[in-house]
């Protein structure tokens, strides 16, 4: 037999809740209650679909989805929307290297996740991260204590260790009640530095999961290139023009984006910002996507143990453009 471990979140639907979201309980089983079995191999597919302009697109039925795997048209059912059901969100915030200067960039924080909160269906916990993760919050749904959790961010040391923060916030969220859906918040820089997980180790991790990772991302040498057109970084200015600035943009171009990887396993989304107002824009986008996805499932017929790829995308596309996850597994049992 083989059991199905959906690597999608249940992005904008579900039964809600019954039990009360503002604390969330780790589970007395977590491999029992946090992985999702069938015996139908039933897989979730929770999908975006955006226009041209980059907004959602609602109205549509199953009939205008095609859902392949591993390029076999599979048949389709769209599960209705409930109106609101509960989800637990872990912030990951870097506090290392030049994170600090985007502080002041991501102070209405707290103020955008709040609409989640006092629905009473959300729960926050949050996760500060240099060259280690810490639990700064446990889950709760009280909007002034994340507030004030987020106004007190400090400076980290030198190290931004973005695959061990990861890491630590998806088992942090698989402790999280079953019928939750599980959103992970990451801001971050591009580049990881100081991790000390395996790489492989947190793509099997982000494969057995059901969270779904956002990112917000920035990037420090244009952070530092802003700044420095503002006045903001008279500390870090030099006398003269650094010269092997450009060639080490150049490099870190070239190398590894953590954020937008992980996003895009996991069918979330990623964003760079710059500015405050940038910010702001990419978290009114974050919000209103949550809520906004086709909760789609195929029932694969005797699908093989391991990576299995999925492809979504309208019949009728037009301008229109599918965002969902790009691949599941299907983890053989005794």
């Amino acid at each position: 037999m083989v059991r199905v471990l959906l690597v999608a979140l249940l992005a904008a639907d579900g039964a809600p809740a019954q039990d009360t979201p503002a604390q969330d309980t780790p589970a007395q089983d977590t491999q029992a209650q946090d992985t999702i079995h069938t015996q139908s191999n039933v897989v979730i597919v929770p999908a975006l679909v955006k226009n041209a302009k980059g907004e959602a697109v609602y109205g549509l039925g199953a009939k205008d989805f095609v859902v392949e795997d591993d390029g076999v048209e599979q048949p389709v059912r769209l599960d209705e929307a409930a109106e609101g059901s509960a989800m637990s969100l872990v912030i990951a915030i870097q506090r290392g290297r030049r994170a600090n200067y985007e502080f002041p960039r991501i102070r209405g924080l707290s103020a955008m996740v709040d609409p989640m909160v006092e629905t009473g269906l959300g729960s926050v916990a949050i996760v500060e991260f240099d060259s280690q993760a810490e639990l700064i919050q446990n889950f709760s749904g009280d909007s002034e204590t994340t507030a004030e959790t987020l106004k007190a961010l400090q400076p980290g040391d030198a190290g931004a260790a973005i695959l061990d923060a990861v890491d630590y916030s998806v088992k942090l969220l698989e402790k999280a009640p079953k019928e939750r859906r599980r959103v992970l918040l990451l801001i971050s820089e591009t580049r990881d530095h100081g991790s000390q997980a395996k790489v492989d180790d947190v793509v099997a991790a982000i494969g057995e999961s059901s969270t779904a990772v956002y990112a917000l991302a920035f990037s420090p040498s244009r952070s530092n290139v802003l700044d420095t057109m503002r006045g903001n970084n008279m500390a870090e200015m030099h006398p003269s023009p650094d010269l092997l600035a450009p060639l080490i943009m150049a490099a870190e171009a070239m190398k590894k984006n953590i954020p937008q990887t992980v996003a895009s396993m996991t069918g979330g989304e990623y964003e760079l910002f710059a500015t405050r107002r940038n910010f702001e824009g990419r978290m009114i986008d974050f919000t209103n996507h949550l809520r906004s996805r086709y909760l789609l499932s195929v029932e694969p017929k005797n699908p093989h143990a391991g990576l299995h790829q999925i492809q979504v995308r309208l019949r009728d596309p037009g301008d229109r453009t599918v965002l969902a996850r790009s691949s599941y597994w299907a983890v053989g049992t005794k």
